[in-house]
């Protein structure tokens, strides 16, 4: 019981931050899976994969009745990582544990610094292919390696690279997560890994209602407070995973 609790409990926040912020709350799945439910980080990752993938469609659909997504703009974002993430996900199955922590915890550290600074309103200048295919290969593999979504890198990229206003990056940073994400459950499923679907069924189901309660969240709170906030939870979590690591 108090197992499915903390999963009910964990999802709800991811999806919260999922729904409402277009991306983060992945990052605290993993460190969430490890800690409060006993997985290991290559389970974590592979499950937070599953969680990330079912939530960001669920998130998706909102923000696509809403107007908010560029279908072209994201799958041609989104095309460019789907071989980093399958590369990079295969390969994180067979590096060890303490690499993993290590190295989630870094990516962790930088979310929370990328979601600390000002955000941008917009962008108009010129979107530059190469630029753009490079982010998106980059993104690719951050969520195949890990087992994030990557919306934090997502947003900023398709804000300043592909010159998109701020509601709609955040809609089709949605759209790009759950292309890579399914693109990293691909390339891992042959990696032997098992999860547990007493922990992961209801800690995705809780992340899937918590998106709605965050897009609503969104519209009635300043998104920058709540930003802040989030980023201050990730990089005390980050310091504390590095810290395992090391230990």
């Amino acid at each position: 019981m108090t197992a499915l609790l903390l999963a009910l409990v964990a999802g709800a926040v991811v999806g919260l931050a999922l729904g409402g912020l277009g991306g983060g709350g992945s990052v605290l799945a993993v460190p969430a899976l490890i800690y409060l439910l006993g997985l290991t980080p290559a389970e974590a990752t592979t499950a937070a994969l599953v969680i990330v993938t079912l939530t960001s469609v669920t998130a998706l659909v909102g923000h696509a009745r809403d107007g908010n997504v560029s279908w072209r703009t994201g799958l041609l974002f989104a095309a460019a990582g789907i071989v980093p993430a399958m590369i990079a996900g295969a390969a994180a199955g067979h590096l060890p544990q303490a690499v993993l922590t290590a190295a989630f915890s870094v990516v962790a550290a930088l979310a929370a610094l990328r979601m600390l600074r000002p955000a941008r309103t917009g962008a108009t200048g010129t979107v530059r292919p190469a630029k753009a295919g490079a982010a998106g290969a980059g993104l690719g593999a951050v969520t195949g390696f890990l087992g994030v979504g990557g919306g934090f890198l997502a947003v900023p990229a398709l804000v300043g690279v592909l010159s998109l206003p701020m509601r709609r990056a955040v809609g089709t940073s949605l759209l790009v997560i759950t292309v890579n994400s399914l693109a990293a459950l691909g390339a891992r499923a042959g990696t032997g890994t098992q999860l547990d679907w007493a922990v992961v069924a209801p800690f995705t189901a809780a992340a899937i209602l918590g998106a709605w309660d965050g897009k609503r969240l969104s519209k009635k709170i300043k998104g920058q407070a709540l930003q802040r906030l989030f980023a201050c939870v990730l990089l005390a979590v980050a310091a504390l995973m590095l810290l395992d690591a090391l230990l």
